[in-house]
Parts: C-alpha cells; structure tokens; sequence
C-alpha cells in the first residue's frame, strides 16, 4: 500500500539518466504493494514558465509507473546526460486514501511553488484537518484533497520560523514529526539543504540500502539523543540541537550511494546492506554521513541500530517463465513447504524445534489459551491450523479478525499467548492489536515472511516462515507456509504428550511427504483451466466444506474475488440449511469440498441437498472416491494426505482456478484494482 523509494549518490558520478532510471525501476519494484499513481523529485534548473521550483523539478502521473517513464522521457526541461557528483531523487506510488487518484493529490507533495520542501508520504495523518487549519491561519494555500501535504507545508512554516541559522535539516523534521500523529513513513528533500537527505516513520516500513566499493568498517550506527524544551504557550514545539560528530562507516574513501525504501525488494538489486528504521528514529544523510536522530531515550532503547546482510536474491522477485508472480508463486510450493520445514523438523526421530520459540516454550505450554490474529489470508491460516492445534496443545484457540479484535476492546490477560500472523509483518490492524496484547502483558508470538518487519521485531519470539518474496497481491505460498507453521508450533508443544505420540508421528510423515503431493496436485493445471473457461462468465461462485475444509473454503472465495471480481462465498456446509441452499440451482457455480475424514458423511448429506436443488457441484475429493463422483457435476481428485493438512493440498486448486479465470477475464492477476500487498493502514 503505497511505496517510498529514494536514491542519494555521493561522490558516485552519475547522469540524470541514469538517476531517473534507477527511481522508476525502484518505482516498479514497488508496484505490486498497490498503486493509482506515481512521480518523483529530482535535482535540475527547469525553464522558468513552467510550475516547477527552479532547483527541485516534481514529475507526477496517474496511473502505471510506465506511463510516469513516459513523461518523463517527454521532458525538454531535462537534461538527461547532465552529470550530478551528487544527487538526491524521491519516488512515490500513492494508494488513494485522501482525494482521488489524480495528478495533484500524486506524490511528492510540496511547501509551495518553489518546491522549498518536498515529502513523500506513506500512512495516514489523522490530525491533518487541525494542521491544515493552523496553516491556512499563516495564508498557506494547498493544492491537494490529501492528508499529506500538511506536512511539507508545516517543514516549511517551521524552516520560516527558525529561531537561528545554523538550525539543521534532522531538526526541522524532527519538530515536524512532533506536531503528527497517524502512521507514517515520510522523506523529506529540500532546496535548503541540497544533496541532503533525511526520513522517518511511525508505523509505516522503511529501510535504507548502504551501497559502497569499501566494505563499512562497523555495522552498527549510533544513535544521536536530542534534548528538547517545549513550550506550552506555543502551538508548535520547539527543540534545540546537540552538536555531534557525523557518522560515517565508509572509511577515508566516502563516496557512497543510499537507498531508501519500504521494503527490500527495491533495494536488493543494488546492494545487500540495510539498515531497517524503529519508531520515531529520524535518519540523516549529511556530506554522505549516516546518523540517526531520536527525540529522548528510554530504557532499555538501544545505542545503536544494526545494518543487516539481505538473504533475498534478485532472481527470487522476478517472474522467470511465468505469465505473472502469482502463478509462480503458486508452482513455488513445493520448494517453500520444503523451505519453511528445513531445519525444523527431525523426521528421523520426530522432533521438532522451532528456534525462535525455544526460550519461551515453556511458559507457552503454562499459558490460559492460545491467541490467532490475523487480517485476510493471515486469518484463514488461524482458522485452517485451529482445530489442530486444540487437539495437539489441549488448549483452547481463539482466531480474530484483528480489527474486529480491537474493536471489541477484547479481554486479554497475562497468562495468554497471542500470535500476530502476517506475511509483510506490517498489516497495520495487526500491528495495532499486538501492541493492545503487549500493554496488558501477554506474551506476544510473531509468524511473518519478512526479516526485520515491525511485527517481527515488536513481538516476543517468532516464527519466520521462510516462504522467500511473494510479490503478487493475492497470497498463495505464504498461506500454505503459515499453515504448516502453525502445524509445526503444535507438533513442538505436544512432543511430551505420551497420548499424541502416535498422532504426532501421522503428521510429521505427511509433512514429509507434503512437497511432493503439492507436486501432484500442480499437475492437475490444465484440467483446472478447462473448468475455468467453462465458469468464467458466471458473476457468482459458492464453495462449500466443512471441518478441516472451511478455511479453505473461505480461502478459496477470497482468491477468486480478489482476482477475478466474481462475487464468491466461502460457506460451512453445516449452515448449507440455514439460509444459503436458497442460492441453488442449476445455474449457480457450487463447489464443494469433500474429503476422506471425520465430515465425510456429512459433507456427502450437503452434496445430495444440492443436487435435489439441479445444483451441479463441481467436487474436490480424494482419488478413487466413486461415491462421491455420483453426485458430481465435474470432479478434481486429489492425493489423500492427513486430515489436518489436506487443507493444503485442497487449497491449491482454488488458487489455479482464481487465476486462470482472472486471466480469462482480462484482468491483471498480480494488481487487483483497490487492493494492495501490504496494507499499512487501518
């Protein structure tokens, strides 16, 4: 949801050519978070009728990154084989929250005409209409619907207001961010501070990407502590800036290139080195030196803030011999299960060790109950895992939406353990839930696909589930990858239960034996493409199950509705009675779910009520399953596998079928429109 990515080169010689190329090509890396719009800010005397500020020029563009290129290339006021030592650009897609999608409402926002300060923004600022009215008081004029351009607008009304010269970039944003709240991740550019670069966040991801042909001398940056003095007769906070020695971890050579991002896929092309930014840090680069800035210091706040070694390969973002990522991601099964299980599990002797939860096992087996909160797909993989994990732990297992979660204020108490399930690790709902479960002092547990993510860092142990990037809007291999480690934390806490050990040894061999069924059931594509063309002009689709199937049920809907714009519905077939068997009939798309387990006979008493109603289901079942095709209108068979990870292998059939009917369709698979990968808002 919205995407921030920056480049700064010191003393790294570069054209603007080359500069523009490598904020869209950042841009685009970028897009499968979700998008309406884009621009960017560069460095270059523009002619003097046009709006642009005479240094800072802004490009903005509804629509593609590839049509904001487009304009760009149709720019005489550029020249492009102008040579910068060195340059700071800014690029923004914007996912439409305040003011429609438009060229004006695009980022980067600006102070005035004479692009002074220029922001770009990811977030919300819930007291954007106060600020707004105060600036408008001091005869600021904006241009936007959005929440957004208080805040370059505001930079520049403190800049104004400065109590002396020697007041610097870091310090204006500082008392910038003071006056916001809402979620954010914001970088500044400005004409007063050229070739300086400085940004910040609150809620929001950002990263920054350290690129140097010297190896850095340390990877720990320290932290730069401001002392404040605020003055209560005046509505903008004042602050007042210690002096300090600049940071810089490149040795005598300081010719350095900077990155700055909202997540790792538009960095690692470039370099392998970032920094990820806490809360309220304020990163600066001044004469190619990095610092981080904090407004006071708490206890137990670290000294310092690491720069990390990316894991991540290029080749693993891109799409290789598939139409889109979301079909890749989809055939990548069988290498992510096999991923998220190495070194985990020990099928030799049944052991399971799950590293990240290893010091706090103890205290999860003495817990009241068992917390899963989650947002779409997240949630899905709680409600798959529930019935599993009850029987393994012999506890009882709640699954929240989180949003409706903090809605309801929810009890919760010390003695409960809740797990936060997020494959970006920075859904903003969750975020919000797991710091309300942190305050009443319950042990907080973290299942994310993203190093260095806030959920992954603000819980108290985890998981990572090793899935590798999943670029496609609608998640596929993290949903599985979820699953099974939501399988493997029960296996762990049930590894003492002499009554489970038989149970436990079923299911760490069907785990063993799982990348290969999901092989086997990848091979059913071109069946499931023939249906597809068979359903893709119907507008509505029921799938129905019930037991270990719902989830996948409610799973399977989401995908074809994110993907396709059918309406779909997952529905529990034990409700079948209740309302929808009101839908049957013979034009109504059913699909049901009928697999060899404890809700056999009963799934097969709903299937018959369909078809008294001349509904024609099309059946997932197992091989072999003759008294289920009687009553089938089309059938997929499946590899049996155990009942609690037969979810698995069900589920992937609906992810093929939402796709090829979505390509059926014409629409674009791996950007839903309205959606976004990350949803970094409320």
């Amino acid at each position: 949801m919205c995407g921030i990515f920056a480049y700064l080169n010191y003393r790294v010689p570069q054209t603007q050519k080359v500069i523009l190329e490598t904020l869209i090509k950042g841009l685009q890396r970028l897009e499968y978070r979700g998008y309406d719009s884009a621009g960017i800010a560069v460095d270059e005397s523009c002619n003097k009728d046009q709006t642009f500020g005479s240094h800072i020029c802004l490009f903005r563009n509804r629509g593609k990154v590839k049509a904001l290129a487009e304009k760009l290339d149709e720019q005489v006021s550029l020249d492009i084989n102008k040579e910068f030592e060195t340059h700071f650009g800014i690029a923004h897609t914007r996912w439409a929250t305040h003011g429609v999608p438009n060229e004006v409402n695009s980022h980067p926002h600006r102070s005035d005409k004479n692009n002074e300060f220029v922001v770009v923004h990811n977030g919300i600022i819930t007291n954007y209409k106060d600020l707004r009215k105060l600036l408008e008081s001091k005869d600021y004029v904006f241009e936007s619907e959005t929440d957004t351009e208080v805040i370059p607008k505001l930079t520049k009304y403190l800049y104004d207001n400065r109590e002396g010269e020697d007041i610097g970039f870091s310090t204006v944003v500082e008392r910038v961010v003071q006056q916001l709240e809402g979620a954010f991740a914001l970088v500044f550019k400005s004409r007063h501070f050229p070739d300086e670069a400085v940004a910040t966040r609150r809620g929001s991801p950002l990263l920054i990407g350290i690129r140097s042909k010297n190896r850095l001398f340390t990877d720990q940056i320290p932290i730069l502590y401001q002392a404040y003095n605020n003055n209560k007769n005046d509505h903008l906070s004042k602050t007042h800036e210690i002096k300090h020695k600049d940071f810089n971890g490149t040795g005598e050579d300081k010719s350095v290139e900077f990155y700055f991002a909202s997540d790792a896929s538009a960095i690692i092309e470039h370099t392998n080195q970032v920094m990820y930014l806490e809360d309220d840090d304020i990163a600066a680069v001044v004469d190619g030196c990095l610092s981080i800035h904090r407004a006071k210091r708490s206890v137990g706040d670290l000294a310092s803030r690491t720069v990390h070694t990316l894991q991540m390969e290029l080749q693993q973002i891109m799409k290789g011999n598939f139409k889109a990522f979301m079909q890749k991601e989809i055939f990548e099964q069988p290498e992510s299960i096999v991923n998220t299980l190495r070194g985990r599990i020990n099928f030799e002797d049944g052991t399971v060790m799950l590293g990240g939860l290893r010091d706090h096992i103890k205290e999860i087996k003495r817990c009241r109950r068992l917390l899963l909160i989650g947002c779409g797909t997240s949630y899905h993989a709680g409600v798959a895992t529930r019935q599993a994990l009850e029987e393994l732990t012999d506890l009882p297992v709640m699954v929240e939406l989180a949003s409706d979660f903090l809605d309801r204020s929810t009890p919760v108490f010390r003695d409960d353990v809740c797990f936060f399930i997020s494959q970006s690790g920075e859904t903003a709902d969750s975020l919000m839930a797991l710091r309300y479960c942190k305050n009443r002092g319950a042990l907080t547990v973290g299942i994310t696909n993203t190093v260095g993510s806030s959920i992954s860092r603000e819980t108290d142990c985890g998981i990572h589930i090793n899935a590798g990037p999943e670029i496609g809007v609608a998640s596929t291999k993290a949903y599985t990858s979820q699953f099974v480690s939501l399988i493997m934390f029960g296996l762990m806490m049930s590894e003492d239960r002499i009554s489970m050990q038989k149970r436990r040894k079923d299911i760490i061999a069907g785990l063993q034996f799982l990348p290969d069924l999901i092989k086997e059931v990848l091979s059913l594509d071109e069946k499931i493409e023939q249906l597809a063309k068979e359903m893709f002009q119907h507008k509505s689709l029921l799938v129905m199950g019930r037991g270990y199937h719902y989830a996948t049920c409610l799973e399977g809907a989401l995908k074809i509705k994110e993907i396709t714009y059918m309406h779909s519905e997952g529905i529990l077939a034990g409700e079948l009675k209740h309302g929808p068997l009101a839908l049957i009939d013979k034009l109504m798309p059913v699909i049901m779910i009928v697999m060899r387990d404890s809700s056999y006979t009963k799934c097969q008493n709903a299937m018959q009520q369909v078809t008294a109603r001349q509904g024609r289901p099309i059946v997932l079942c197992v091989k072999n399953d003759e008294e289920s095709k009687k009553y089938a209108y089309r059938t997929i068979e499946i590899p049996h596998s155990v009942d609690c990870l037969q979810g698995i292998l069900t589920v992937i059939p609906l992810q093929l079928l939402s796709f090829h009917l979505a390509v059926l369709r014409g629409y674009d698979v791996d950007f839903p429109r309205n959606l976004a990968k990350s949803v970094t808002v409320e």
